[in-house]
């Protein structure tokens, strides 16, 4: 298992709840999720619906129908938990969490949660 983040990811959903997703096959001009990101790999996630959204870590799975697991929610609109999918579709696509990025700010400087200065940051705190 590997984790893999693509480019131009995207299906959709009817699932509803907050378990496993069932995907309905790629949006035209994109990807599926098996051909993008792969059977038993990790992918961060993002699944919308109206205002409703969730941002996380899943699994995708080679199935019938193909899946990804909500294993991990990184934000949402339900107070960073878990949202509860109402009846409807919904857009599923791979995304890169602001929240896991390293930027370059105004002056230059790494900024983000992978960067330098919050991992000297974190040791002094030791």
């Amino acid at each position: 298992m590997a984790f893999v983040v693509n480019d131009r990811v995207k299906e959709e959903t009817t699932t509803t709840g907050t378990g496993t997703v069932n995907l309905a096959g790629a949006v035209a001009g994109f990807e599926s999720f098996v051909s993008g990101i792969g059977n038993s790999n990790n992918t961060y996630y993002a699944i919308v619906s109206d205002s409703a959204f969730e941002v996380g870590i899943g699994t995708v799975t080679d199935a019938s129908p193909d899946t990804l697991s909500r294993d991990t929610i990184i934000s949402s609109s339900n107070s960073d938990s878990a949202v509860n999918f109402g009846a409807g579709t919904k857009t599923v696509f791979c995304t890169l969490p602001a929240s896991k990025t390293i930027y370059i700010d105004n002056n230059g400087d790494a900024v983000g949660a992978a960067s330098p200065a919050f991992a000297t940051k974190m040791a002094l705190m030791l």
